[in-house]
């Protein structure tokens, strides 16, 4: 029981003990009333008397604040409660823009996977040795896409790697390193590694895919988080927490250049898709065209979607 509600059973005690006290020495019930409320009113007159004291007392304390004191006072929690809707509809901001009716993504298809019909399965080591023999031009259907077989979780890229990542490393077992600008994004040398699950030391190439210039596509992944932190700055050393938050802004015909081993291929983008946390047919590889597929969870700093950007090799 609160101190308030013990006041209160007090009070309602004293108040029958005065009215039996009344009756035994025969006074009037009225009396009693009138008396009784003569006191309350004078009780109530005396706290509205303190509370209008205490009002005033205030009052004056405000008034003898400096006017920027006052002003400041007033407004700082206003500007904090602004800054917080702020910052809380800036976070939320990709996602709402992503399901706005006129947002330029809505011309984005969302792919579906290749049907298994059309589909050869390998595993990347066959994959590779499909790249050797197409470039003795001993592959008899050069148009059939291949698909590795290889489950993705993009989510952690620790576990986009099953038990066949061992093939996948013979398939490229010396060290392979790169580098990566998108000059209409501001992003410059950034360093491309073939294998390797930390996205925030580097982006990763698939391994199996492609190599910059070959037959086939490079698939690239790169971590995105919310646009307001896209740094992608060579000094910045967290570069690689957010370097592909803007590839989905990419138009088509923008440049892309991987460089490696002192020679530097030109892309032009072609297309920008979407398709689902766990379609893995994104690392097709078609080895009768030269392209690049950069790959990160969209929208940004979700991982509703996989955006994918294609691009294609072209001569300059």
């Amino acid at each position: 029981m609160s101190k308030k509600d013990t006041q209160l059973n007090k009070q309602k005690k004293q108040l029958l003990q005065l009215y039996r006290q009344a009756l035994q020495d025969g006074v009037a019930i009225q009396d009693v009333d009138k008396k009784i409320n003569y006191y309350l009113k004078q009780d109530q007159a005396s706290r509205k008397g303190e509370q209008d004291l205490d009002e005033q007392i205030k009052l004056n304390f405000w008034r003898r604040l400096p006017k920027t004191i006052r002003v400041g006072a007033t407004i700082f929690p206003l500007a904090l409660i602004v800054f917080g809707l702020v910052l809380a509809l800036s976070a939320m901001w990709p996602l709402i823009e992503y399901y706005l009716p006129w947002n330029k993504r809505d011309e984005l298809a969302l792919l579906s996977p290749i049907p298994h019909s059309q589909v050869l399965l390998s595993t990347p080591l066959l994959s590779a040795q499909a790249q050797n023999d197409i470039e003795s031009e001993v592959v008899s259907n050069p148009t059939e896409p291949v698909i590795l077989d290889q489950a993705l979780d993009f989510t952690d890229l620790s576990n986009w790697f099953n038990e066949d990542l061992e093939v996948a490393e013979l398939a490229t077992s010396e060290f392979v390193e790169y580098s990566l600008d998108i000059p209409s994004l501001n992003i410059s040398n950034a360093k491309v590694r073939v294998g390797g699950n930390d996205l925030n030391q580097s982006l990763i190439h698939y391994p199996g895919t492609g190599l910059p210039g070959q037959l086939g596509a490079p698939v690239i992944f790169g971590h995105s988080v919310l646009r307001q932190f896209y740094n992608p700055s060579e000094k910045n050393p967290r570069r690689y927490n957010s370097i592909f938050s803007k590839i989905m802004l990419l138009e088509k015909g923008d440049k892309i250049y991987l460089t490696k081993d002192g020679v530097k291929y030109t892309y032009l983008v072609q297309s920008r898709t979407e398709v689902k946390p766990d379609d893995t047919f994104i690392l097709a590889q078609r080895y009768d065209v030269r392209q690049l597929k950069l790959v990160t969870c969209t929208p940004e700093g979700t991982t509703l979607r996989r955006g994918v950007v294609t691009a294609q090799l072209v001569k300059e």
